[in-house]
Order: structure tokens, then C-alpha cells, then sequence
């Protein structure tokens, strides 16, 4: 692969700032949209004891609405910032840029082309979002081409380990039917966009992601790096659950996978819930959609005995942060957790 003028930095590396976007749009959670705002305060609480939290508000009424319910869950308002633009459902992982850094270490924002995951139409608001970033950061903005075509990528469709290699799936970026990021991409054709804009040097393919995912395989469900050269990899233990078997084919290509340096993978198996079903829909509960703040992992929580094992797995992973549980079960019927919603800025 080329060498690349960016990096694309862990998300354990120490941050600037996370960014959300106020939840706004009643329809991701259509008849439960009433408790969304207090779990969203529960996230800015915790993440705002240790790192700035950069929100987007749709408007003064709504920034008003954000700020009753942080100060009720006593957030740290001295952390907490407000940006202001109209989106469509800002899920920040996806929408928003990402954050690389130059061969000065200077912060860059890549725009990469978001179509809300090649299957809802209303995605003209939140395509702006890093534009409305890089405007109010003074960074600049490059946007990800490749043979003259703008790149089609989602934050939660990549996970990566800051030293050049990241982690995708075949389901997401290679479907060639239901949801069609980039038509025609070979798996080299994607290699060389990650090198070029990302800095990575080695991409480990991974199968499918869960049932009941509106992204069509998104890793940020099943797998996640920890550390430099250890990841942890949803496993369903259940022979007759239709998660099993993908995500011990996936577990299999980790153990042939190389890192950057041609080192093996350390794996962690982290559990799955039980299904969690609402309205007769498969939901894509998973423990693996936890996100690395400054000074605490926020977990989702799905009211299951596997609960507390996955907290105690990623307990032991993360000595130096405090691993919390996030109450999820209303937050994933909008079909994504707290890695989906948050982006980190790293310093």
C-alpha cells in the first residue's frame, strides 16, 4: 500500500472532544422516543467528566431542551459545547468526518460521502455535518475521492488500532445488492482508499455483522479493537440463534488474521445478549458497540445476565478507564448504541 500523509488515530489515544448530535428525529425511535433524551444525558455525564462533548442542536429551542436535561443529570456543563445545524438523524459515527492527523500531527478532517447506509432517502441535512465542523474548527477538509468518484463510508463500518490496520466486513463494503456504498469497489479498490486517507497498511476482511443491523454488517457490532494488538469479537453461543454462525466464522478469520507487523491477534470473546425483540423486530443488541472515552468505557446494557460478564470482561481490558454500563434497551430500537451515536476528536 502507499504511504500515506494521514493517520488514522485509535480511539483509546487521548481526546480533544467527543461529538454527538441531540437526538431530534422521532421516527429512529418511533413510540419510544420519550426516554432517548435522559439516556443521551447519561452518555454527555460521563464522557463530559473527562473530555470536552461537542454537541449539534437543530436550534436555540432545542439546544434550551439539551441543556434542562444535562443539568438535571448534572453533567459537566463547563465541558459541554453547542453547534448548531439542522440534520436529518445524526448518528455521528457515520455522518460525521473523520478525525486523522497530518504528517505534522496536525488534525485533518476526510469527508467521506455519507448516503444514509445505501437505504434511507433523508440524508442531504447530516451530509453537511463535516462541513459545519471544519467551518467552525478551522480544519481543513479533504474530501475522499478515488478515480474521480466521491468514497461512499461509514464511521461504524471500520474499526481500527492507530498503527495502519483496520478491521471491516465483506457484508458491508463488498454488497453488491441491498445496500451499495460504492458500485463495483474490489476489496483492493477499498485498500487503497483506507491507505491513502486513513494511513492504514493492512485491512483484515471479516465475514458478516448481526441480525437485525439496518447497516448491512457494520464491525462496530462484532469487533473492536482494545488495544494495539488485541481485540475483543462478539461469540453466540446458542446453536439455533442466526448469529452463531457468522460470528464464529468471523472468530475463525481472526485467528489466520495478521496485524500491520505481521503479528498475530490477541482475541477476547465478549458474549451476547438475548435477543432483545421489539414489535416483532430482531433489534442489534450487542455489548461490542461500547465507546472509549478519556477516562471511562461507556457499555450498552441490555437488562441480561450477560450484562455483567461483558462489563467485567471489558473491566479487565481497560485498567486504567472506569467501565460503565449504559441502560440500551429503549436506545436500540433506533437500531444502533453508543458507539454509533458519539465520534472521538483525538488531540
Amino acid at each position: 500500500m502507499m504511504k500515506s500523509k494521514y493517520r488514522l488515530p485509535a480511539e483509546w489515544e487521548y481526546h480533544e472532544a467527543t461529538w454527538i448530535g441531540w437526538p431530534n428525529n422521532k421516527q429512529d425511535w418511533p413510540g419510544k422516543f420519550q426516554p432517548i433524551p435522559w439516556v443521551y444525558g447519561e452518555i454527555v455525564r460521563y464522557i463530559s467528566r473527562g473530555e470536552k462533548v461537542r454537541i449539534i442542536v437543530q436550534s436555540k429551542e432545542h439546544q434550551q431542551k439539551a441543556e434542562l436535561v444535562l443539568k438535571a443529570v448534572d453533567a459537566e456543563m463547563s465541558n459541554v459545547e453547542f453547534f448548531k445545524l439542522e440534520t436529518d438523524r445524526n448518528w455521528l459515527r457515520d455522518a460525521g468526518p473523520q478525525f486523522v492527523k497530518n504528517e505534522k500531527n496536525e488534525t485533518v478532517l476526510i469527508n467521506f460521502k455519507f448516503n444514509a447506509w445505501a437505504k434511507y432517502d433523508n440524508y442531504k441535512l447530516d451530509s453537511k455535518i463535516p462541513k459545519m465542523i471544519s467551518n467552525k474548527l478551522e480544519l481543513d477538509l479533504i474530501k475522499a475521492e478515488y478515480r474521480n468518484k466521491e468514497v461512499v463510508l461509514e464511521g461504524g463500518s471500520i474499526d481500527y488500532n492507530g498503527f495502519g490496520t483496520i478491521i471491516t466486513t465483506e457484508e458491508c463494503l463488498m454488497d453488491s445488492e441491498t445496500q451499495v456504498r460504492n458500485n463495483g469497489f474490489t476489496k483492493s479498490d477499498y485498500e487503497k482508499v483506507f491507505g491513502k486517507y486513513l494511513g492504514a497498511t493492512n485491512v483484515i476482511w471479516l465475514n458478516k455483522g448481526i441480525t437485525g443491523d439496518d447497516t448491512h454488517g457494520h464491525v462496530d457490532d462484532i469487533t473492536r479493537f482494545v488495544n494495539k494488538n488485541t481485540v475483543v469479537t462478539a461469540i453466540e453461543i446458542h446453536p439455533n440463534d442466526p448469529n452463531y454462525l457468522p460470528l464464529m466464522e468471523n472468530r475463525e478469520l481472526l485467528e489466520d488474521a495478521k496485524l500491520e507487523d505481521g503479528s498475530n491477534l490477541e482475541i477476547v470473546e465478549l458474549p451476547m445478549p438475548s435477543p432483545v425483540v421489539f414489535k416483532g423486530e430482531r433489534l442489534p443488541a450487542s455489548y461490542a458497540n461500547f465507546y472509549i472515552a478519556n477516562n471511562t468505557v461507556l457499555v450498552p446494557t441490555f437488562n441480561d445476565v450477560n450484562d455483567k460478564v461483558a462489563l467485567g470482561i471489558l473491566s479487565e481490558l481497560f485498567e486504567d478507564r472506569k467501565v460503565i454500563g449504559i441502560h440500551a434497551v429503549d436506545l436500540v430500537w433506533g437500531l444502533g448504541t453508543l458507539h454509533c451515536l458519539t465520534h472521538e476528536q483525538v488531540k
